[in-house]
């Protein structure tokens, strides 16, 4: 098994710095960098850096896919949390009221 994947960055072989330069003179090209996969991104640990070199590829990769990704699971409802919102009678020096906001969970659990 490898221990590298390419970055997923759609413009990522077109920027210009030193370690993306490959080849000899005359036929140079710039290449997409490898993500080494290690115990930091692989496994319970995967996250935008197990495919992505840098945030800026993230970021190019998200806002060029982002209407694809959306299509995969659209969003047809909001989403609710039951809350349990509690406040001092009295306010604090300042005026202002301590307010509490918990979570309610539902389903006993």
């Amino acid at each position: 098994m490898s221990n590298f994947v390419w970055c997923h960055g759609p413009s990522c072989h077109k920027s210009h710095t030193q370690d993306r330069i490959r080849g000899v003179k005359g036929s140079k090209v710039l290449r997409t960098k490898k993500v080494k996969q290690d115990k930091w991104n692989t496994g319970q640990h995967m996250s935008m850096y197990s495919y992505f070199c840098s945030q800026g590829c993230y970021n190019d990769f998200a806002n060029t896919y982002v209407q694809q990704v959306i299509a995969i699971a659209p969003r047809t409802e909001a989403l609710e949390t039951p809350i349990n919102v509690t406040r001092d009678s009295q306010p604090d020096r300042w005026g202002s009221y301590n307010t509490q906001i918990t979570t309610v969970d539902n389903n006993g659990g």
